[in-house]
């Protein structure tokens, strides 16, 4: 779990040197391309739009959901630019954990004024 935390706290200063070089109000895409650019300048192995399948009924269906980022193959990046993050998008994170067998995401909300207020952990609890 001290790697994860680690990478949290590598991918939570970095966003906070986008936001404050960008600001709040671009589109989501914008944030995901940049921050994956700066994380792998970093030197950290970060993945895009990676799938996360669902199983049913011992089905494979790539179909699911995508993440926005997968740094190291272990923590969950969910990217937002909107005014108000809601209960929803924590939810989401937190099927994509389970679906993923994966402990720690961060719901980034790039939309926010300050991005201190934009940050949230979301724990697993495999």
């Amino acid at each position: 779990m001290e790697r994860i935390n680690t990478l949290a706290k590598q991918v939570v200063d970095t966003a906070y040197q986008v936001h404050c070089r960008l600001g709040p109000g671009l589109l989501e895409s914008v944030y995901e391309a940049i921050l994956l650019h700066e994380l792998q300048r970093r030197g950290l192995e970060v993945s895009r739009q990676q799938a996360i399948p669902i199983v049913y009924e011992g089905l494979r269906f790539d179909e699911g959901f995508r993440a926005d980022l997968v740094v190291e193959d272990a923590l969950i990046v969910e990217l937002k630019s909107v005014e108000t993050v809601a209960p929803v998008h924590k939810k989401q994170l937190l099927t994509y954990l389970r679906l993923a067998d994966k402990r720690l995401g961060l719901l980034v909300n790039f939309g926010a004024s300050l991005i201190k207020d934009g940050i949230f952990r979301v724990a697993n609890g495999v």
